[in-house]
């Protein structure tokens, strides 16, 4: 079991990747660490496989994921998770915007004062503002609906317990949130560190406004998964309980003013038909907490990836 497992997802970043893994190696030397270094490549268009080929051939600890299009970071860290081995995981980019120097710092906070995870945060950012204005909304809005307190929950660069990743299931565009889902998992001592952070210095950014729109959909699906995923039932069917509740009250009032009040043609009067709706919504609300639960009980793997090439 090495000591550092490193995980770098990666798509179209061949200019990088050896820099950064002479940066790596470099630091592991230095401090005596023993490691390794595994890629994934996610569906890359330019020369960054042959790269990850050309590194393997000079250090046997590099190691390679390839999949056959482009699924996301939320996949390639799943299947790294998967797949490392070390005792310590730290995830960073492929861009050299993250500084492989804060890796034994990390290390350190894992090892030595116990946390299960720590993010990385960039107090100085080198990102132009239409990336740093969306991401300071999504980590407030984060920070509420989560509980947990940190500036920075998109930072690539962050450090793992081996059994904290071994725990998390990351799908979507779920990365985001893997704080979330490892406190969702009881592994609650999550710290923060302000790390190093750098401008681009190859590429361009991948960071597109759909990603944010995207995020902020996630944050609402990861917020109803952490309370309700394994008991839908208790949110739609009290919702559909009261909806249909409601229906039922009009239902028998106008009952009562049709048998007793001598009020006729109900079918002309608004609040049947609201009484109807209210009804037909309450049942619907139930039958979806039904299949809710079956889903819940009986998921299918979300986590399917076509890989092309893995060593």
């Amino acid at each position: 079991m090495p000591d550092i497992s490193v995980v770098i997802p990666l798509l179209n970043e061949e200019e990088s990747l050896g820099e950064l893994h002479t940066w790596i190696q470099k630091v592991m030397i230095a401090h005596d660490f023993s490691y390794e270094i595994i890629f994934v490549d996610d569906g890359s268009h330019d020369k960054s496989w042959d790269v990850i080929l050309m590194l393997k051939k000079k250090d046997p600890q590099v190691r390679g994921i390839r999949f056959q299009r482009n699924y996301g970071k939320s996949a390639a860290l799943n299947e790294a998770f998967q797949a490392c081995t070390g005792k310590v995981v730290i995830t960073m980019d492929a861009d050299l915007q993250d500084s492989p120097d804060e890796i034994p710092q990390l290390y350190k906070m894992i090892v030595a004062e116990g946390y299960d995870l720590v993010s990385g945060w960039k107090q100085k950012r080198y990102d132009p503002l239409t990336k740093t204005i969306p991401t300071k909304l999504f980590n407030w809005a984060t920070r509420k609906m989560s509980g947990i307190y940190l500036h920075d929950f998109n930072c690539g660069l962050k450090a793992y317990k081996l059994e904290t990743v071994k725990a998390v299931e990351v799908y979507g565009e779920m990365h985001r949130y893997i704080p979330v889902l490892a406190k969702w998992a009881g592994y609650k001592k999550i710290g923060e560190k302000a790390v190093q952070h750098q401008s681009r210095k190859y590429g361009t950014t991948k960071f597109g406004w759909n990603r944010f729109v995207n995020g902020f959909l996630d944050l609402l699906s990861i917020t109803f998964v952490s309370r309700f995923g394994r008991r839908p039932m208790h949110l739609f069917g009290l919702l559909g309980t009261l909806c249909f509740f409601f229906g039922f009250l009009i239902a028998v009032y106008l009952t009562y003013e049709k048998f007793v009040n001598q009020v006729y043609r109900m079918t002309d009067r608004p609040i049947f038909y609201f009484g109807l709706l209210f009804m037909v919504i309450g049942s619907q609300l139930f039958l979806a907490g039904f299949l809710g639960e079956l889903v819940s009980r009986n998921g299918a793997d979300r986590n399917r990836y076509n890989i092309r090439e893995q060593f």
